[in-house]
């Protein structure tokens, strides 16, 4: 059968009795267990990396594209200066 979950208070009444013992008895009270963390997924962990990554890419090329046409403009109206002589 499944070990029945205590409530908070339960267990710091609890931690507080064996330390009160603890006291009278010599014996060191135990040391409080940490709280596991919930590990994330790491599907979900590398899909939001891929999208960073993705986003980022899409960043640069739009700059790209538009450092590219920004040479270019200045480079058309030369061009035209020249047909015009």
């Amino acid at each position: 059968m499944a070990k029945k979950k205590k409530g908070a208070l339960a267990k710091r009444a609890a931690e507080l009795e064996a330390a009160v013992a603890g006291l009278f008895t010599g014996t060191p009270a135990k040391k409080k267990a940490k709280k596991k963390k919930a590990k994330k997924a790491k599907v979900v962990k590398a899909t939001k990396k891929v999208a960073k990554k993705a986003k980022k890419s899409a960043k640069k090329a739009v700059k790209k594209a538009a450092k590219k046409a920004a040479k270019k403009a200045p480079a058309k109206k030369k061009a035209k200066r020249k047909a015009k002589k």
